[in-house]
């Protein structure tokens, strides 16, 4: 009985010996692997997805997200063993205050976050960096108003030529187009503008003699606050002023679908008066469920980047993951800045946000996919701005919104109404 007893315990121990052993393995096992897969590096963006605003981003949100999916599927951050990058989100709203909440939210919530993009509106940006710069959270942004980088701000970093550069450089380049296509440069311009941030920084220059040192005189020159209820009292001063061309800044689409309506009602519309705009909302695929055609046919608007020669490539894939019928600015420059984040992350070979940061502020790059997305390759100055960022003008033309400048680069020659 002892015998037989001490032999199933024998077995009993043999099993369990088995058991422990077998279970090492496994734990060994499960320790390499967790070992050879490297902690993932958050990056965020922050822009509205609710409001108004909420398509445009959208649109950045896609451009990022294809980039995120592109360079994980590339073998990830590489300097990291392969960390993969896993983009976390915030809606900004549709004012300053809920984006300057949602950036304070994602910051408390994901405090590894090493370096974001966004939030589209430069008045909901220069809220946004007020908190990213405390954090000291390197942040990309497209939005234009000069204010965002005149602040002394380290942790900033504009990819698109400002405001104030492209009111600069806008009228020389449009004085120019129209001069090769009629012949003849604009006289007399009128400026009708909404009080955010960009358009006021845009229109600046302008307003301050820039317009008149070009020989082209201001003939009316308006501000509102949007959304335009009525645009009925702006048309009719364009109607008596009668401009040789109208700068009409405006920083949503229903003020633009709203302004064309009234235009046409006018007979101002369909080119009769050369309008020019500012900003990527302008060249938005659901402009066209909002606008029809033959009303924004010829509409012109500057913006820092739009499918240019030597972007196929991306425009290509970006239409073929989202069905999307053109990139915008929003999707190239979220794209763009992904590509930034990680290149810093290669250089810096550590996922922190402070030496993140220096390297962006150290990057001169010439080739690669962020100089693609970024016309004129990227470095920044001491001020946090793109060194050479180009602006582009993009037209109307047969329901397609396509780039007319620089015309090297341009996929269509711009068009104007011969008087």
């Amino acid at each position: 009985m002892k015998t037989k007893t001490t032999r199933l315990l024998t077995k009993s121990l043999a099993a369990l010996a088995a058991s422990i052993a077998a279970f090492a393995v496994v734990a060994s096992m499960t320790t390499n692997v967790t070992a050879q897969q490297p902690k993932p590096v958050k990056v965020a963006v922050i822009v509205p997805l609710s409001g108004p605003w909420a398509r445009t981003g959208t649109l950045i949100k896609m451009g990022a997200e294809m980039a995120v999916d592109e360079i994980n599927q590339m073998g990830g951050i590489k300097a990291l063993g392969g960390a993969k990058l896993q983009l976390v989100s915030a809606d900004a709203g549709d004012t300053a205050e809920k984006a300057k909440n949602a950036a304070q939210r994602l910051i408390a919530q994901e405090p590894d976050v090493v370096g974001g993009t966004g939030a589209w509106l430069s008045t909901f940006t220069l809220a946004v960096t007020e908190v990213t710069e405390r954090a000291q959270v390197p942040w990309l942004t497209l939005s234009y108003a000069d204010s965002i980088t005149d602040r002394g701000f380290k942790y900033v970093f504009q990819t698109s030529p400002t405001a104030g550069v492209q009111s600069t450089e806008a009228m020389p380049a449009i004085l120019d187009l129209a001069k090769a296509a009629t012949g003849k440069a604009p006289q007399t311009a009128g400026i009708i503008g909404d009080n955010t941030a960009s358009p006021v920084s845009f229109l600046k220059p302008m307003r301050e003699g820039g317009l008149q040192k070009l020989g082209v005189k201001v003939v009316m020159d308006e501000t509102y606050t949007p959304p335009l209820s009525d645009a009925t009292p702006l048309v009719q001063k364009v109607r008596s002023s009668k401009p040789d061309l109208l700068l009409f800044i405006t920083s949503n689409v229903p003020d633009l679908k709203l302004s064309l309506d009234k235009l046409n009602e006018f007979h101002l519309g369909k080119g009769a008066i050369p309008l020019i705009g500012n900003g990527a909302h302008m060249g938005a695929p659901e402009v066209l469920k909002n606008v029809s055609p033959d009303l924004l046919e010829g509409v012109m608007f500057i913006v820092a980047d739009w499918g240019l020669k030597g972007q196929e490539s991306i425009i290509e894939q970006f239409k073929k993951r989202t069905g999307e019928p053109w990139i915008t600015q929003d999707s190239i420059t979220g794209y763009g800045d992904m590509w930034i984040l990680k290149e810093a992350l290669e250089r810096a070979k550590v996922a922190d946000k402070v030496k993140v940061a220096e390297e962006i502020r150290k990057m001169d790059l010439k080739d690669g996919p962020a100089a693609l997305a970024f016309p004129g390759g990227v470095r920044f100055d001491e001020k946090g701005r793109r060194v050479g960022a180009p602006l582009v003008i993009v037209q109307w033309q047969n329901g397609v919104p396509l780039s007319v400048y620089p015309t090297d680069r341009a996929l269509a020659k711009a068009k104007w109404p011969k008087s």
